[in-house]
């Protein structure tokens, strides 16, 4: 677990994570509960993944952006859930230190690419309400896909600093995780040095990757609630206001607890507070989506029982 190495300071191969209880009659519930958030989460996402890109009526950008989503959700989700569900009926909690960090890693990069994403839905939304006439020409097939691609890269490149940052720190022999994943706050709790310019630069890389997204959703939302306003039928401002609502409620949940975990000061942390944030955006947030951004949808609605009646008849 723990070795000397040359300059006779401690080098962890290890990792011991405590998870979210000790006690076994919690620790059942709670895989209990999490397995079902789990298979929801997973059920939910693909089946708008296989509506999504088989109905030929959805093939528009903004079910494109949320066919990205639910990819994401699911990926998401399965960097953190699966690995807690076997720890909570493992006596053995381990993991090693390659497998810690590309846990961080992917979690991490996942979670970024999804807070640009989120910021495109919502610019996309602005676009679609406020410039209807415009759409097909700002928000093109060639330009989503292109928009796509470059979400999923920035999130995995905008987050090798806090990684690289990370694993340069000295642990001092320290090996127990007081979580149920590996997470850069958590490893960073565990350094005994000053980590002053690491959290600096994790601070500025949450700037680009949280303030700005939240920011430009803001502004969008805002956009669109102006234009909501000027309808002259309130039955007519009725369901904008309840998409949008219910839309920017989920998003809080996501960004908020993303804040939270990774742009504040270690020294203002507590461990259950971090992982009940963590809850929210790795396992939460993941199973909501698809049931606020999709399945409340008509037209999703509409598609599945096509989908499903067609199924029936063959």
């Amino acid at each position: 677990l723990i070795r000397m190495n040359g300059n006779n300071n401690t080098v962890v191969s290890e990792f011991i994570l405590l998870g979210l209880s000790n006690k076994p009659k919690i620790q059942i519930f709670i895989f209990v509960v999490f397995l079902i958030f789990y298979l929801t989460t997973l059920i939910g996402n693909i089946l708008i993944i296989i509506i999504t890109t088989t109905v030929s009526s959805l093939q528009t950008p903004m079910y494109f952006f949320l066919t990205n989503l639910s990819i994401l959700d699911i990926c998401v989700s399965s960097t953190s859930v699966p690995r807690m569900l076997k720890d909570l009926m493992s006596a053995k909690k381990a993991i090693s230190y390659a497998e810690c960090v590309t846990q961080m890693y992917m979690s991490l990069g996942l979670a970024a690419s999804e807070c640009f994403l989120l910021a495109i839905m919502a610019y996309d939304r602005y676009v679609a309400i406020c410039y209807p006439l415009h759409y097909t020409q700002v928000i093109s097939r060639s330009k989503c896909i292109k928009v796509a691609i470059a979400v999923w890269i920035c999130g995995f490149t905008l987050t090798i600093p806090d990684i690289a940052l990370t694993m340069t720190i000295n642990l001092c022999g320290r090996n127990k995780i007081n979580h149920f994943i590996c997470e850069v706050p958590e490893l960073l709790s565990l350094g005994c040095e000053n980590i002053m310019v690491i959290e600096l630069v994790i601070f500025i890389i949450g700037i680009l990757v949280l303030i700005i997204p939240v920011l430009i959703i803001c502004m969008s939302y805002i956009r669109i609630l102006i234009s909501i306003l000027k309808i002259a039928s309130s039955l007519g401002q009725h369901k904008p206001f309840s998409t949008c609502g219910s839309h920017m409620i989920v998003v809080t949940l996501f960004y908020v607890s993303g804040m939270a975990a990774y742009m504040k000061p270690r020294s203002n942390s507590s461990v259950n507070n971090d992982k009940i944030i963590a809850i929210f955006y790795f396992i939460v947030t993941p199973m909501l989506n698809p049931m606020i951004y999709t399945l409340r949808n008509r037209e999703v609605i509409s598609a599945l029982k096509k989908l499903r009646s067609r199924n029936m008849s063959v």
